[in-house]
C-alpha cells in the first residue's frame, strides 16, 4: 500500500473512532497505516485515547514521540512517513518521526566528539559528527547539501566528501540540535544516518547488491533487444517489423522501470528542490529516447531506438557501478580502523568471574582483561601485566611496542605476547580512534582551491549542457534532418560531467588514505597542496628529532662495583618514581625492592636497600657527606654530554651513570633528503644547554636558534613568512602550540602532547621522520595527478561536444564514452594508493 493510498484512511489523534480496545480486521495502523488485524495488541494511548499499530516497532516510535512531547506530530502531519518501522530495520533512524532521537545524549555517545573551541580558538560548546548521506549522485548533489546545510542558524561548518559519501558537521551546540540539522537534510531528498563502520559495510553491501541487478537487468535487456534490432536494421516485411518493434518495447520497459528507476528518482529530487545534477539530461535522454520509440511503434514511424535506450542504460549503470566499486575500496582503509574494535569485551568484577560485556557498554573506569591475541576494545591504561601490542594498524609500525604498568593503550590495537589489566580512559567518540578518523574525515572534505574551482564548473555544467543540446536540436531541425532529435540525444549524454565530479575528491581521498596507513595522519585538507609549496621545515629539538626520553648512555663502575650492580641498584630507586630520569631504568629487573624512598627535588633521590641506605643523583647531593670529603672518584667524567648522575651507598661512590636524550636515526634520513630537495632547515630550541648546537651540526641544520620562549619561535617563523618562505613546523609540546597555529603546516609528532596533536595540521603516527619527505613527493603526485583528471575531463568535453553536435556519435556510443572518461579519471586517481608503498620503501 502505497503513501498515498493509506493515507485516505489514516486517522488523526483528535478525531479518531476507535475508543476501546478492540479493533476490526484491517484497521489502519494509526502510526504507519499498513493494514493491521493485530491492532489491538500493540494498541498504545495516544492523547486519551487507545489507538491502533501494527507491531511493537510502530508502537515503540510513537510512544518515543509522545514521550517527547511531539503528539502534535499526528495531529500536523500531512503524509505518511516514508519508512514504515514495520518494515525497516530497528537502527535505520531516517524516519522523521525518528528524527528527535538524534538528540538524544546515549545515541550521540557513539558518533558525537564535544569540543571546547572551534577551528578559530573561540571558547563554547561546540559538537562534530560525522554522518553517511544516501542518494548522492554527483558534486551538485553534495554542493546542494552542503549549501542548505551551512545557512542553518549554529552551523560552523559542513563539508562533504563525494567520494566516500560522508559529511562531516561542526556546530554550536547550544544553538542547534542534530535532529533540526539532520531534518534539513532530509528534506532535500537525502537520508543521513550516524557514520559506523558495519552499518556502512552492510550500506555498500545493499548498494552493491542491488546495483549488480540493476545491471543485469540492463545487460540481458539490451543483448535481446540487439537481437531483435538486427533484423529491423536489414529490412523485413511491414507486419513481421510492428511485430519486432513491438517485442523491443516490452524487453525495453524493465530497463526504463528497473535499472533506470536511480536517474529518475533523483530527477525528480533535483525538480523539486529547483536544482540540476548530472541525472537531470540523463534522465532527459532516456524518457525522450523511450517515448519517441513508442510513439514510432504505434505511428509505424521511420526509426525505433529500443536499442540505444538499452544500452545508454547499460553502460551508465556499468560506469557509476565500477565508480561504485573504486569508491568502496578507497573508503575501507578508512573504515577498516573502526571495525579493528571488537564486538565484546572481558569486564573484571571483584569476587566474580569475569563479565562479557558488548564494547557499547564499557565505561570510562572500567578494568577489562585483555587476552592475548584479542583486539584492545578501548583507549585505557595498563594495571596489571606485560605484553607486546601490535599498533600497526594505526601507526605502520610493523615491530610489536612492549606494553607494562602505566603505560597507555590505543582501542583497536591488538595484545601480542601475555595477558593484561586495563582501566578504561576512554570511549566511544572520544576514543583515539574515534578521533583519528574524525581528522581523516576532515582532511578528505577541507577542499583546496582546485577542487573549490571543479565544483564550482561541475554546479553549472548541467545547464549548459541542456542549453547547448536544445540549441543543437534546434540547428538539425531548422536544417531539417530527420534525425535532429538524436543528436541532440547525444549531445544530452556526452556532456554530462560525471569525470569532472571525480576528478579531485578520488585523488585527494586515495592519497590521504595511503599517507595514513605509512604513519602520516593528514587533518587539514589544505595540506596536499601546500606541501608543494614548502620552502623551510622547522624543527623542535627534544622530542622532535630527538627521542623525547632520556636513555642510558653509560656506566662506569667504582670501587670493586660490575656495571650490571650499578644498574639495579638505580633501577630499585627508581622503580615507582615519575621523574623522566626513572624512565630511562624501566627496562632493568632490580635485584631487591628499596624502601624508604624520598626524592629531593633538582638534587636526586635516596632509599632503603636491603638494610643499606643509597643515593642517586648529582654529585653535589650525594657526596653531601663528611666520609666522601677526600674520596678522588668524586670528579665527574670528563665527557660533558647529557647528564651524569652519582650513585652511592653512605660510605663510597658506587658508580656513575651517563643519562642522554638520543637523537632519531630517521632525523639523519630526514635531513639529507630535505637538502637534496632544496628546502632549507631550522632548529629552534627552548633549551639554552650546548644541545642544540651538537643536534644542529651532527644533522647540519642551516639555521639555529637556542633558549628561544614560545612567542620568539611564533615571532622568528613570521619573519621567514614575511620574506616570502612557506613553513612547516615540527613539534611535540605545549610550548610548541602557538608556532604549530601560526605556520603555514603544522606537524606534531606521535609522542606530542594532545593539544599539540589537536592544533597540529599533520600527525607523524608512528615515529619515523623521513615519511616527510616521501609526503613531499606524494603531494607532488597528487597536485599533478588532480590536474591530469580536470585536464581529462575537460578536454574530452571540448572534444567529445562538436563532434557529437556534427551528428557523429550515436546516443550509445555516447554513453560509452561518458562511462570510460569517468572510468578513466577514477583509475587514475588510484594510482595514487602507491604512496604508502614509496614511503615503506624510504
Amino acid at each position: 500500500m502505497t503513501s498515498a493510498e493509506t493515507h485516505s484512511v489514516l486517522p488523526d489523534a483528535a478525531s479518531s473512532p476507535h475508543q476501546g480496545l478492540v479493533f476490526g480486521p484491517n484497521t489502519p495502523c494509526f502510526h504507519c497505516g499498513e493494514l493491521t488485524d493485530e491492532g489491538s495488541r500493540w494498541a498504545t494511548e495516544i492523547d486519551g485515547q487507545q489507538q491502533p499499530m501494527c507491531c511493537p516497532g510502530c508502537k515503540a516510535v510513537a510512544e518515543t514521540i509522545i514521550a517527547s512531547g511531539l503528539k502534535d506530530y499526528y495531529k500536523h502531519r500531512t503524509e505518511l512517513p516514508e519508512l514504515s518501522p514495520a518494515n525497516s530495520d530497528d537502527t535505520d533512524l531516517t524516519a522523521r518521526d525518528t528524527l528527535k532521537l538524534y538528540d538524544s545524549a546515549a545515541l550521540q555517545k557513539g558518533f558525537v566528539a564535544h569540543l571546547s573551541k572551534n577551528d578559530q580558538g573561540q571558547s563554547g560548546h561546540y559538537a562534530e559528527a560525522t554522518l553517511i548521506i544516501d542518494g548522492i549522485s554527483c558534486a551538485a548533489c553534495a554542493w546542494l547539501i552542503e549549501h542548505r546545510v551551512n545557512q542553518l542558524s549554529g552551523i560552523e561548518n559542513a563539508v562533504l566528501n563525494m567520494s566516500n559519501h560522508r559529511l562531516v558537521i561542526r556546530w554550536r551546540f547550544d544553538e542547534i540540535p542534530l535532529s533540526s540539522i539532520v531534518e534539513a537534510i532530509y528534506r532535500l531528498g537525502y537520508r543521513a544516518s550516524p557514520f559506523s563502520a558495519t552499518e556502512q559495510e552492510a550500506q555498500r553491501s545493499k548498494e552493491s547488491k542491488q546495483a549488480i541487478r540493476r545491471l543485469a537487468v540492463a545487460g540481458i535487456g539490451m543483448m535481446q533487444v540487439m537481437m531483435i534490432s538486427v533484423p529491423l536494421y536489414v529490412g523485413m516485411a511491414t507486419q513481421y517489423e510492428i511485430f519486432m518493434r513491438f517485442a523491443a518495447m516490452v524487453l525495453t520497459l524493465p530497463v526504463v522501470l528497473f535499472s533506470a528507476k536511480p536517474f529518475f528518482m533523483a530527477t525528480i529530487r533535483d525538480l523539486k528542490t529547483r536544482h540540476l545534477t548530472m541525472d537531470v539530461p540523463v534522465s532527459l535522454a532516456i524518457i525522450l529516447a523511450f517515448t519517441s520509440s513508442i510513439w514510432s511503434t504505434f505511428n509505424q514511424g521511420p526509426e525505433v531506438y529500443f536499442d540505444s535506450v538499452c544500452m545508454f542504460t547499460f553502460f551508465l549503470l556499468l560506469g557509476r557501478f565500477l565508480e561504485m566499486r573504486a569508491r568502496h575500496r578507497m573508503g575501507k582503509a578508512g573504515n577498516n580502523l573502526m571495525t579493528l574494535l571488537p564486538n565484546v569485551a572481558l569486564k573484571v568484577v571483584p569476587g566474580q568471574d569475569d563479565e562479557v560485556i558488548s564494547s557499547e557498554e564499557i565505561q570510562v573506569g572500567d578494568i577489562l582483561r585483555l587476552k592475548p591475541g584479542h583486539a584492545i576494545p578501548a583507549d585505557g591504561l595498563v594495571v596489571d601485566g606485560q605484553s607486546s601490542v601490535d599498533e600497526a594498524a594505526l601507526t605502520g609500525e610493523y615491530m610489536p611496542i612492549n606494553k607494562s604498568v602505566g603505560d597507555s593503550l590505543i582501542g583497536g590495537t591488538f595484545n601480542v605476547e601475555n595477558p593484561m589489566q586495563m582501566k578504561v580512559t576512554a570511549t566511544g567518540a572520544e576514543a583515539q580512534l574515534s578521533t583519528i578518523m574524525r581528522l581523516m574525515d576532515r582532511a578528505q572534505q577541507e577542499k583546496p582551491r582546485v577542487a573549490l574551482l571543479a565544483d564550482k564548473v561541475a554546479s553549472h555544467f548541467v545547464a549548459a549542457v541542456l542549453l547547448i543540446s536544445g540549441s543543437v536540436f534546434g540547428f538539425w531541425a531548422w536544417q531539417g534532418d530527420e534525425h535532429a532529435f538524436f543528436i541532440a540525444l547525444s549531445v544530452l549524454v556526452v556532456t554530462c560531467p560525471c569525470a569532472l565530479s571525480l576528478a579531485t575528491p578520488t585523488a585527494l581521498t586515495a592519497a590521504t588514505a595511503a599517507l595514513r596507513e605509512a604513519g602520516l595522519l593528514i587533518s587539514k585538507g589544505h595540506v596536499l597542496e601546500t606541501l608543494t609549496q614548502v620552502d623551510r621545515v622547522v624543527f623542535d629539538k627534544t622530542g622532535t628529532l630527538t627521542q623525547g626520553k632520556l636513555s642510558i648512555e653509560q656506566v662506569i663502575p667504582l670501587n670493586q662495583q660490575t656495571e650490571q650492580r650499578v644498574l639495579e641498584l638505580a633501577a630499585a630507586l627508581e622503580q615507582h618514581s615519575t621523574h623522566p630520569i626513572a624512565r630511562a631504568f624501566q627496562h632493568i629487573e632490580p635485584a631487591n625492592s628499596a624502601t624508604d624512598i624520598e626524592q629531593i627535588p633538582a638534587q636526586g633521590i635516596q632509599g632503603t636497600i636491603a638494610g643499606q641506605r643509597y643515593k642517586l643523583g648529582h654529585s653535589a647531593f650525594v657526596s653531601n657527606q663528611s666520609a666522601f670529603a677526600s674520596h678522588q672518584a668524586l670528579q665527574q667524567p670528563e665527557d660533558s654530554e647529557g647528564q651524569w648522575l652519582l650513585l652511592a651507598d653512605e660510605h663510597q661512590p658506587l658508580g656513575w651513570i651517563q643519562v642522554n636524550d638520543s637523537l632519531r636515526k630517521s632525523a639523519y634520513r630526514l635531513l639529507a633528503g630535505l637538502r637534496q630537495r632544496g628546502i632549507k632547515t631550522a632548529l629552534l630550541t627552548g633549551d639554552p644547554s650546548g644541545s642544540g648546537e651538537r643536534v644542529a651540526s651532527e644533522l647540519d641544520i642551516d639555521e639555529l636558534r637556542t633558549g628561544v620562549s614560545p612567542a620568539e619561535k611564533l615571532q622568528q617563523v613570521s619573519h621567514w613568512q614575511q620574506q616570502g618562505e612557506r613553513i612547516l613546523m615540527a613539534g611535540d609540546g605545549i610550548n610548541d602550540v602557538p608556532v604549530l597555529a601560526g605556520a603555514d603546516i603544522s606537524l606534531a609528532v606521535n609522542e606530542a602532547t594532545d593539544l599539540a596533536k589537536t592544533n597540529a595540521d599533520t600527525v607523524l603516527t608512528n615515529g619515523r621522520l623521513e615519511v616527510i619527505l616521501a609526503a613531499l613527493d606524494g603531494a607532488v603526485a597528487t597536485r599533478r595527478n588532480i590536474r591530469q583528471n580536470i585536464g581529462w575531463a575537460l578536454g574530452y568535453n571540448l572534444i567529445a561536444l562538436p563532434i557529437a553536435a556534427a551528428g557523429l556519435v550515436p546516443p550509445w556510443a555516447a554513453a560509452i564514452g561518458m562511462s570510460l572518461s569517468s572510468l578513466i579519471v577514477v583509475t587514475n586517481a588510484l594510482r595514487l594508493t602507491r604512496i604508502g608503498r614509496l614511503i615503506r620503501e624510504k
